[in-house]
């Protein structure tokens, strides 16, 4: 099949790395041309705008920051879906609201394409090594043509139903659980240390304890204030929360732990964290502690 990526940040830079490596062939897209010269010397096709990237591909990727640069990447002039071909695909990898992926599935139908919505799980480094976790909602028979290639991507592929929309809101749940590990960790560690204890060694039992990579990994950062580089940026996160919110609004579930991390979100914007990773929110415990970093 034909493919095209558009998005070439740290996280689409990986993934597309990986669909490079399937039998099929690649162009690619990002608005600071550069960023594609890396896929250019494995044997992607570096295109000089959307609509020359998409209109005769079969399968497009996106992988964007939020609503407004998926509307402006989608609806734009001359965008996907002024430009892509009728019976083709786009699979969103973007974490966006609810509202855009409905969005997203009725106009895009109106043409005649079709729209799977696929967030996944993982930083940078996963995405490189494939060991994303994807999740997929759309048309069945959509699903089915790009199941494979979603496969390519991660390490396991999940199916959530019908409904484009339905992924999207597992991710802004999922993620809204780890910024919840990420807020315990820095209450935890803030209170451990202000006992004169070893909050490192604290973290080494908190990991055996509950066997999981966000606990090891995040843990880690938080506990080793080690947020820059920024594998997903902070306003990213106090992004994916308000989302939540939304969703959560819409369907009438109280959600008072999102509350308060938004607030700790924006706390940590006003501490002149904006350039740090999110698990960076853990600073804001030790702060309001008292204690240094």
């Amino acid at each position: 099949m034909k493919l095209t990526f558009i998005g070439l940040g740290r996280m689409g830079l990986g993934i597309a790395g990986n669909l490079l490596k399937t039998d099929n062939t690649l162009t690619v897209f990002n608005r600071t041309r550069e960023k594609g010269e890396p896929l250019a010397k494995e044997g992607a096709k570096l295109a000089d705008s959307i609509h020359d990237a998409v209109s005769d591909c079969d399968v497009v990727f996106t992988m964007l920051a939020d609503d407004n640069a998926v509307a402006h990447v989608v609806f734009g002039e001359a965008g996907i879906a002024a430009s892509l071909p009728a019976g083709a695909i786009h699979v969103s990898h973007s974490t966006i609201s609810v509202q855009m992926a409905r969005k997203l599935a009725k106009e895009q139908a109106a043409r005649g394409q079709a729209f799977v919505s696929a967030p996944v799980f993982g930083r940078p480094d996963a995405a490189e090594a494939k060991r994303l976790l994807v999740v997929a909602a759309g048309d069945q028979a959509a699903l089915e043509r790009v199941r494979p290639l979603l496969d390519a991507i991660g390490r396991q592929t999940y199916i959530a139903g019908a409904e484009p929309w339905h992924a999207n809101l597992i991710k802004l749940n999922g993620n809204f659980m780890i910024a919840c590990v990420l807020e315990t960790f820095g209450e935890a560690f803030a209170n451990i240390r202000k006992a004169g204890m070893d909050h490192h060694l604290f973290h080494e039992i908190m990991s055996e304890l509950f066997g999981s990579p966000i606990y090891k990994g995040y843990g880690a950062a938080v506990a080793g204030n080690k947020f820059e580089p920024a594998g997903f940026a902070l306003r990213l996160g106090l992004k994916d929360i308000r989302l939540g919110l939304e969703a959560a609004g819409e369907l009438e579930v109280p959600m008072p732990f999102a509350s308060i991390l938004r607030d700790h979100f924006l706390a940590a914007l006003a501490n002149g964290q904006e350039n740090m990773d999110w698990s960076s929110v853990g600073k804001i415990a030790a702060l309001q502690a008292g204690l240094k970093d």
